[in-house]
């Protein structure tokens, strides 16, 4: 090879170095461009959120698909490598705190909803308490819901992040302006039932006691009442709380009643009708009706106190708030076509 063919090849390969960094230089200018757009996208979208259980129910009453924000936020790629690369979230600065303090939530454990005794604080880490963004200003009642167990949690999936915990009570409320809506006045039970059993030294297994109170306070102001439901959500795997209808995914539903009331059968018999129609309508839906009597049970379960009262478990901890709310819709109208018109 003579001096002149050497000096080409190495401008050749000289060239094809620049050429190469020209690539990457126009690569790296191209992903600064996308990774400003996403902060952009990112920003504007972020100013639609919210970041507490109250604004997020009202946010949900007013537009049903409000929540599908938060997944299209959690997928932007700047809050997911925030959350990879430093597990600090731009929305909740706290949790830059968080890595370094021992108040770090994200490890919670779910605690199951069984009658079981189970510490009122430990149920409290998991869950919060949640007032009624729109309380009660209904004269006369059909409906009323209340949570004997308030602090039973649904999954916090794309939630996490904005400190909004999906519980028991935020689908009492939602069930409620879904009812109201449709002419069916309903009312949801306002009074901490937690701090109220705090007061009385009381645990988690006199939840049912402690709610005793407030339906019968209830009972005697409204006396027209056509309805009355314990909502809960049970203890299950993802699998058996949820069923796809054309589409769309549901939390399924059960429901309990309790042997031990000596007229019971009032109260099967309507669980029984609510199930039937459920069955006839969305086949899946229902998980069916499940009796309860014996050793370690509490057997009553309240619906002693009326032959109109139902203990509805919806969903399970791995539900999610589109499941629970696409349920929502669902017996809203059941609930109607059961009750009927004034």
């Amino acid at each position: 090879m003579n001096k002149l063919e050497w000096v080409n090849i190495m401008k050749k390969g000289l060239r094809l170095k620049q050429k190469k960094k020209g690539r990457l230089k126009c690569l790296f200018y191209l992903f600064i461009i996308y990774l400003g757009y996403q902060m952009i996208v990112n920003y504007f979208n972020n100013i639609k959120l919210v970041t507490n259980n109250e604004d997020f129910i009202k946010a949900l009453i007013t537009n049903s698909d409000y929540h599908l924000y938060y997944e299209k936020s959690s997928k932007n790629l700047i809050n997911i490598l925030t959350k990879i690369f430093t597990n600090f979230d731009l929305n909740n600065p706290i949790t830059i705190l968080e890595k370094n303090i021992v108040f770090n939530n994200k490890n919670k454990k779910t605690i199951s909803s069984s009658d079981g005794d189970v510490s009122i604080n430990e149920l409290e880490k998991v869950s919060m308490y949640i007032n009624d963004p729109y309380p009660n200003k209904v004269d006369n009642p059909r409906v009323y819901i209340y949570n004997s167990h308030q602090l039973e949690n649904y999954n916090n999936k794309n939630l996490e992040m904005y400190n909004i915990t999906p519980n028991v009570m935020m689908a009492s409320y939602l069930l409620k302006e879904k009812l109201n809506k449709i002419n069916i006045p309903t009312i949801v039970e306002e009074a901490n039932i937690i701090e109220f059993m705090k007061i009385n030294n009381w645990v988690h297994k006199d939840s049912y006691k402690a709610s005793r109170f407030y339906i019968i306070e209830t009972m005697e102001k409204y006396n027209n009442l056509d309805l009355i439901i314990d909502l809960h959500r049970d203890d299950l795997t993802k699998k058996d709380a949820t069923t796809t209808i054309n589409n769309k995914k549901y939390a399924k539903v059960l429901f309990v009643v309790g042997l031990k009331n000596p007229k019971y059968e009032a109260n099967l018999n309507l669980a029984k009708k609510i199930d039937n129609l459920i069955q006839k309508k969305y086949p899946t839906l229902s998980r069916g009706i499940l009796t309860k009597k014996g050793v370690g049970v509490d057997g009553i379960y309240n619906q002693d106190l009326s032959s109109k009262m139902i203990l509805l478990e919806l969903g399970g901890q791995h539900s999610t708030i589109d499941e629970v709310l696409n349920t929502i819709e669902v017996m809203s109208h059941i609930i109607k076509e059961i009750i009927g018109d004034n």
